[in-house]
């Protein structure tokens, strides 16, 4: 008898840690209930051929000021190469460096991030990273930690960009003399990466970051310096309407720091300051992260809103199950809904005590998962979160094995170094494809 009850509760603990592991897997491919406070990405915060428009106004919303200016929604953009395409973009950082191009590390020695709960922080490891075998990473990349100044760095990165099919390059980007704080200015290598993507027949838009002291006024003055310096370059790219104009697309990062009330007098036809109608005008698209936010994009003139954060279920805009009703919201508004897809998070290297949003990758499947959740929408364009964004482990350039004496890197085995590069292009190559039966 005692053998049988022996025999049962052994059954029963191997039942129960079944049934844990199975429920960590799901973990990763669904979103949370809840909504944490941390926006990955921040240190702190506690708290082209033909267009077809088939956008109509739905006859209980409120026609908005972007609405009544211009519909957006335009047909699949053409692309140089058959698989390329400029309907998927992808987020690229330039922000790292290492002493044979910078004098020093740059980024590849991030500091890991205190918590800001001091009870909590005191509970983990303090300091910085040392590269180049203890890089601010949970992978290693191929080119080991890389200076973005480095020219055959920026060939192969625009080399892996195209074998992607993404057609255009979101580039993180700080007005001249300022950077992030843990970086060095670096606007003056943006005609090196223009001259580098227009080689690759590939297309560079903005990704305005929220530097110190930004504000409607100041976003004005970067637009006309972006527009003025490179407006005129190939590689710059220009989002086709309905009505024929084609204009640039910016993305605002952080968008709800600053009042809608700010940004209408910046992005509506009646501002202060607006830039509609002047040749300044563009395609603006805002962050949402919470619901409320999309009320707030719409107020502000903005022209769509992005999701960026690849950890689904981390924000109200970043999980897949909402993305439907966000869709409904910008079709009924004239908005652009642009959702981001990521191939998995991890941001442990930098911030040791988040390790509840991290997403693992599950050799793909959660990427695949992030990518058929946009197409099901059928959203004009989708992001990609991220190139190369190491410190969140949302990078889909080539990462390969590494094993220190201190540290055990991640890597994409059992499948190879350009695994999510392919995975991109065939679902690139899906997407053109289902994208023409939709405007049929």
């Amino acid at each position: 008898m005692a053998r049988l009850r022996r025999r049962a509760c052994v059954a029963l603990f191997l039942f129960t840690l079944f049934v844990l592991a199975t429920l960590m897997g799901l973990r990763t491919l669904k979103p949370t209930d809840g909504f944490s406070a941390l926006a990955p990405g921040a240190d702190v915060m506690p708290v082209i051929g033909e267009k077809v428009d088939r956008r109509s106004v739905s006859s209980d919303v409120q026609p908005s000021p972007a609405q009544a200016r211009n519909p957006k929604l335009v047909a699949s953009n053409s692309s140089p190469d058959k698989g390329m395409s400029y309907d998927v973009h992808i987020f690229y950082y330039m922000w790292y460096g290492n002493p044979q191009m910078d004098e020093r590390y740059l980024h590849w020695d991030h500091i890991l991030v205190p918590h800001w709960d001091p009870k909590i922080a005191a509970s983990y490891p303090r300091g910085r990273h040392m590269p180049p075998e203890d890089i601010a990473s949970s992978f290693y990349p191929e080119l080991g930690p890389y200076s973005s100044r480095d020219p055959e760095v920026l060939e192969s990165h625009m080399e892996q960009i195209g074998a992607a099919g993404a057609g255009v390059l979101v580039l993180s980007w700080y007005p001249p003399g300022l950077a992030d704080d843990h970086g060095e200015p670096t606007e003056d290598l943006v005609p090196s990466i223009l001259d580098a993507a227009i080689r690759h027949g590939l297309k560079v838009a903005f990704h305005i970051q929220p530097y110190k002291g930004r504000t409607d006024h100041s976003v004005h003055e970067n637009i006309k310096y972006l527009t003025d310096r490179y407006g005129d370059h190939g590689a710059f790219y220009r989002f086709t309407t309905s009505n024929g104009k084609a204009l640039p697309l910016f993305y605002i990062y952080d968008s709800y720091l600053t009042p809608p009330e700010a940004w209408a007098e910046m992005l509506t036809s009646t501002g202060s300051h607006s830039l509609r109608g002047t040749p300044y005008d563009g395609i603006f698209i805002a962050l949402i992260v919470e619901e409320r936010h999309k009320n707030d994009i719409l107020a502000g003139g903005f022209d769509g809103m992005y999701t960026y954060f690849a950890s689904n279920g981390f924000s109200y805009g970043s999980s897949h199950q909402n993305w439907k009703g966000i869709k409904t919201f910008c079709d009924g508004n004239n908005l652009l809904f642009v959702p981001s897809v990521g191939p998995g998070y991890i941001d442990t290297s930098i911030r040791p005590w988040n390790n509840h949003n991290t997403r693992n990758r599950v050799n793909g499947r959660y990427y695949e998962t992030a990518l058929q959740a946009a197409l099901n929408v059928r959203p004009e364009i989708v992001t990609i979160t991220s190139f190369n964004e190491w410190h969140e482990g949302t990078q889909i350039e080539r990462a390969v094995p590494k094993k220190t004496v201190t540290r055990l890197y991640l890597d994409y085995q059992p499948h190879e170094p350009d695994l999510y590069l392919e995975l991109t292009r065939r679902w690139v190559e899906q997407f053109s494809r289902e994208k023409e039966q939709w405007l049929m």
